[in-house]
């Protein structure tokens, strides 16, 4: 697993040392998300959209998922924003201690904000009914440098799901595999309700979303429940997993370059724009929205400066429209982070 995020680690690389010049044209910023049928990338245009209201371009870049989306935060220029889940930060800040090459890789990567919980879906024949059953059967886990990918390979470790063969497909070539038969089972890490179970040939072809409450997962995911009715399949709710979606970001210097100047503001100007707008988001954009807790920032990550600076009440930011300010719960782990959030709170209690 270490070998495949240092491989995706060179293939993206493009220091960030290059761009010390801005160019004339348009400064351009990105958000690298996922498939076109997922969560993310549905969160990603929830926040273009803010951005165009105010004047601010920001393209939403489909990807493969967490792992790509993490190191092109790092390396890939006019990329300034990844969603990525939390496991995957987990998993990085285990391993890369001792190894000096998955520091290079997420050195400089800071949290923008935390967002909602992504329920792990697994999708699979009716003659499968617990997780041990994927034993001896054909499991697409996702795509290589994807999230589900990463959280696939984890879950069947912990469960000792060895014998299974696992497929590396990416959302949309799995799920037209277990249609055709070609397999038996596939992961999908996504924030319910995910358009990709919308398709009405899950129900012909007798699928099921399969229960994850085994007490050894709970140890490292979050317990969460798909509610029945989720998607035309369900008609009973079914317990599983989650992880953390997290909207991640670099540590931008503004003083070093042009590029890296522009780059803070363009990261402080959406940092405004969701504290601002988050009730907002909540009515208009995608349901997992009313989840996100801005508290929740996984331990041992550190919040962008170029993020603080964008929360604060002296932050101007002029728009086509006044942003609608909210309030949030305390958080801990960060004091100036929780002083700027109880600022917010005093301002609009007055």
């Amino acid at each position: 697993m270490r070998s495949l995020i240092k491989l995706a680690a060179l293939l993206l690389l493009l220091p960030l040392l290059i761009a010390g010049q801005a160019s004339t044209q348009e400064f351009k910023k990105n958000i690298m998300t996922g498939g076109p049928k997922g969560t993310y990338i549905q969160i990603g245009r929830n926040l273009a959209k803010l951005g165009n209201e105010c004047g601010r371009t920001l393209n939403v870049v489909e990807s493969a998922g967490s792992l790509e989306n993490l190191i092109a935060v790092r390396s890939k220029l006019n990329t300034q924003f990844g969603i990525v889940q939390s496991d995957v930060l987990d998993y990085l800040k285990a391993f890369q201690a001792g190894d000096k090459e998955l520091q290079n890789a997420i050195w400089g990567v800071r949290i923008m904000f935390p967002l909602y919980n992504e329920e792990i879906h697994i999708l699979a024949n009716q003659d499968i009914r617990v997780l041990s059953d994927l034993a001896g059967k054909k499991v697409a886990i996702g795509k290589k440098d994807s999230g589900t990918f990463l959280t696939a390979s984890l879950i069947m470790d912990i469960m000792k799901v060895n014998s299974a063969e696992r497929v590396p497909l990416g959302s949309g070539d799995a799920l037209q595999a277990l249609l055709d038969g070609e397999i038996d089972a596939m992961f999908y890490v996504a924030g319910a309700p995910t358009k990709l179970f919308d398709d009405p040939r899950i129900a012909s072809a007798n699928l099921h979303l399969l229960p994850l409450n085994e007490t050894p997962l709970l140890t490292t995911y979050i317990p969460s429940t798909i509610k029945a009715g989720t998607y035309p399949f369900m008609d009973e709710a079914v317990d599983v997993v989650a992880v953390k979606a997290v909207l991640m970001t670099y540590e931008y210097r503004a003083k070093k370059n042009e590029y890296q100047r522009q780059s803070c503001k363009a990261v402080s100007d959406f940092s405004n724009l969701l504290v601002t707008n988050l009730d907002r988001l909540k009515k208009e954009g995608h349901p997992k929205w009313n989840n996100v807790d801005l508290t929740a920032i996984p331990p041992g990550w550190k919040v962008a400066k170029c993020v603080k600076k964008g929360m604060a009440l002296s932050y101007k930011l002029q728009c086509s429209r006044r942003p609608v300010t909210f309030a949030t719960p305390a958080y801990t782990l960060d004091k100036e982070y929780l002083n700027l959030l109880k600022q917010r709170m005093k301002k609009k209690s007055n």
